[in-house]
């Protein structure tokens, strides 16, 4: 089976120039055009969800191997666990929202989260509260400002074209979601190490791929609410190869302030001048550092991964996506304008964050008693969004466990039905990047190669603090 994998220096890297003082973009405008369909509806594969209630020790149990295994398939919001403190599912757009984006002071990231991931990421924009995560997103916003995506999508494009490439010369059968990571660790290395001599791009590659097995390996203990100085045996295995990645970081912090311009130029020149105007310490641009690297490297993989595989169900889509990128972008890399006249690509990549969000499940905790249309939320209750079911939910969305692209061309939801990035204030800083580089990859991809479904079965989505397939993803590939 070939297997990709991209060389890339960022010393031969042209640098971009950030812009600053400009809002991330919103949503790129939808289409009245419906989505051509020539087939008959297609029903992906979906992850096996809890049907019965469980004791604390199972749900500990069956959630350190996959999540999934203990999210109810709820309909509306519900209590799942009783005891002194509740665990709360919430399937209600109108309560999402309000939890979110009204009251979501009330309710900061869980400690379940911070038992995850804290041990990795410190205390970056993803835990941090208050005071101190207000200043970190102000202070990151120019990063992600809207201003900045055409030269982004440059970058994403040049990747793009070697994804494409690989997949044009393969002939046969392909692993696209390990084909997908190389791709969007190539881009990180363009977007956040340009010009960095000094970072090599298998140390990146090792350490990353250790640094997501850290985080998506859940403990007994983070389940069961231990606290967090009582050592995990996830960090006896992965202490090393956590403390060398961070070191690395540190490393390429330093030699990049060593050399840097006066006007930042990548991401992390931009951390650096933080860094250098005394808004934060070395470890805190290192904790935000790994965690843009980690929120740009499996999420968007896995995205892209699924996204194909859709394709490779529907070929009669495929094509008709095929025509409208060759119509927008006949040669040439694909760019920013050009993503402007894909609508029904833009649908495909948001049907397959509907069908496989990424972050299939997050969580806060209550810190006061509250009451949101008639169900009250304790002190210490943990309140579950699992982002799955609401996609999936039979209530909100017609035909829900169904394909259905043209869903986003001709249907508007409400707020807190499709939540893919979270919502509120803490949406994801980075979500139009993603999106921007998705559709880039996929857009350079599909007018090169063709994709259908190989011999072998699919995998089940596993969900631990990410969602990815449950093995490898194989799909056959053809020039086009």
């Amino acid at each position: 089976m070939a297997k990709l994998s991209i060389t890339y220096q960022g010393s031969q890297n042209k640098k971009y120039k950030l812009a600053r003082g400009d809002r991330a973009l919103g949503v790129m405008g939808k289409s009245n055009t419906a989505m051509e369909a020539r087939g008959g509806s297609s029903h992906p594969v979906a992850a096996q969800l809890a049907v019965d209630d469980v004791s604390l020790i199972d749900f500990a149990k069956k959630a350190g191997k996959n999540i999934f295994s203990v999210i109810p398939d709820a309909t509306r919001t519900q209590k799942y666990l009783k005891g002194p403190a509740n665990i709360h599912y919430v399937c209600d757009p109108e309560m999402v929202t309000e939890l979110l984006a009204g009251v979501g002071r009330r309710f900061p990231k869980s400690q379940f989260t911070r038992n995850v991931i804290g041990a990795a990421v410190g205390n970056g924009m993803i835990l941090a509260e208050g005071e101190q995560w207000r200043a970190q997103r102000h202070r990151y916003a120019p990063l992600f400002a809207a201003r900045n995506l055409p030269v982004l999508t440059s970058h994403f494009a040049a990747t793009g074209e070697e994804l494409a490439s690989f997949f044009a010369r393969a002939e046969g059968e392909v692993d696209v979601a390990d084909s997908a990571q190389e791709a969007t660790l190539a881009n990180i290395s363009r977007v956040m190490f340009s010009g960095s001599e000094t970072v090599s791009k298998q140390d990146i590659r090792q350490g990353m791929r250790s640094f997501t097995d850290y985080i998506s390996y859940m403990s007994l203990f983070d389940l069961m609410g231990l606290p967090s100085w009582l050592p995990r045996l996830k960090w006896l295995r992965s202490k090393k190869s956590i403390t060398d990645l961070r070191q690395l970081t540190r490393e390429v912090i330093a030699n990049r302030q060593a050399q840097r311009h006066a006007e930042p130029e990548d991401f992390l020149d931009l951390l650096i001048e933080a860094l250098e105007s005394d808004q934060e310490d070395v470890e805190t641009t290192v904790d935000n550092l790994l965690t843009f690297v980690a929120a740009g490297y499996e999420t968007s993989a896995n995205t892209v991964a699924w996204a194909l595989y859709l394709l490779a169900m529907r070929p009669d889509v495929q094509q008709v996506l095929r025509d409208e990128i060759k119509s927008a972008c006949p040669t040439g890399p694909i760019t920013f304008e050009t993503l402007l006249k894909m609508p029904r690509l833009k649908a495909h990549v948001l049907e397959t964050l509907r069908l496989y969000p990424a972050g299939a499940l997050f969580a806060r905790d209550a810190t006061d008693q509250t009451e949101i249309k008639g169900v009250t939320f304790k002190k210490g209750d943990v309140i579950m969004f699992p982002v799955y079911s609401l996609h999936r939910n039979e209530l909100l969305w017609a035909q829900a466990s169904q394909y259905k692209p043209d869903r986003f061309l001709d249907q508007k939801y409400q707020r807190g039905q499709f939540i893919p990035f979270g919502d509120g204030p803490r949406i994801c800083i980075g979500a139009q990047y993603a999106e921007t580089e998705i559709m880039v990859l996929l857009g350079s991809v599909l007018r090169r190669a063709s994709f259908s479904m190989s011999d072998h079965p699919v995998a089940l989505p596993n969900l631990t603090f990410t969602m990815r397939p449950g093995g490898p993803l194989i799909l056959k590939s053809t020039p086009v």
